[in-house]
């Protein structure tokens, strides 16, 4: 049996699709067959890529809807109009984030203003594959894939709130590899180095740092693009996080568990864990599925 998935006539929710690398993985899905949805908050610029996708196609093969990924009611709106317009959902690209606030360690004590990145950048991850995950049961599995960044392992300078942010979504994804045997979703993560997109130029960077990154090499869009379509269509890549760099694709590896972690008792105890686990996890899914009436 083969272990990649066509992607015709398959149904992908992107969130921040309006440009960037969300409108790139757009594009390529729906040169392979796919039908697209696109979320964002920038409507004249999401509403015109799903236009232009359609007069292509010459068939309505895209949809846009507003969306605040920090809003519950935003995405499960998204993912309903998925359903609606197309039949279900096959594939989430949870991709929209923020560079604004990067740098947070100084700047005035503010509620709102200090944990905004962490609401679109972390917050908009979690809920966003909440609500994936129950359109996916119900379509008998999916791929979700999350935008991350080589700031997931990697830190710097003047990007404090950012790293914090994506080592978030390397940590959600990581601790995700097990919903494949509960529901057959599987949940990976890109994480491109420095791309030409939007982002980079004033939004995330300045002062001196930008004048570092205006220097260094960058990762091109067609290798962002070309690890998003791996973690989608392969149906062997479950919990990665694959590094985007200037050379190309590469996996970053988990650290090893210490051998002082674990003895023999707790190993014995663990394939039993497991199973209990994975059994009490398809009840509670049954169980959020009625509630949200999905």
């Amino acid at each position: 049996m083969s272990s990649t998935s066509s992607l015709q006539n398959k149904v992908a929710v992107i969130t921040g699709g309006s440009r960037g690398i969300g409108q790139a993985v757009g594009d390529a899905l729906i040169r392979q067959g796919a039908r697209v949805v696109i979320g964002d908050i920038l409507d004249a610029e999401g509403q015109k890529v799903a236009e232009a996708w359609n007069m292509n196609a010459g068939k309505k093969v895209a949809a846009y809807a507003h969306c605040d990924v920090t809003k519950y009611k935003d995405l499960r709106a998204l993912f309903a109009l998925a359903e609606h317009a197309f039949g279900g959902v096959d594939i989430a690209i949870l991709n929209a984030g923020i560079g604004d606030g990067a740098n947070a360690i100084l700047t005035p004590m503010d509620d709102e203003e200090d944990m905004k990145i962490y609401q679109i950048n972390v917050g908009g991850v979690v809920k966003g594959t909440k609500v994936a995950l129950l359109h996916m049961a119900k379509r008998g599995g999916g791929a979700i894939v999350n935008t991350a960044s080589i700031a997931s392992f990697f830190t710097m300078n003047g990007l404090n709130a950012y790293n914090a942010t994506k080592h978030a979504v390397m940590g959600w994804t990581r601790s995700l590899d097990h919903l494949q045997e509960v529901c057959n979703v599987r949940v990976n993560a890109v994480c491109p180095f420095w791309v030409d997109t939007d982002m980079i130029h004033g939004e995330l960077l300045s002062g001196e740092v930008a004048e570092y990154m205006s220097k260094t090499p960058k990762t091109t869009m067609p290798i962002v693009v070309d690890a998003f379509m791996q973690c989608i269509t392969d149906n062997n890549i479950n919990g990665e996080t694959l590094m985007c760099l200037p050379s190309g694709i590469e996996a970053q590896a988990r650290i090893e568990p210490h051998p002082s972690m674990f003895d023999d008792q707790t190993m014995a105890l663990l394939p039993r864990m497991m199973v209990t686990q994975q059994e009490r996890l398809k009840k509670e899914l049954a169980e959020a599925r009625a509630r949200a009436n999905i």
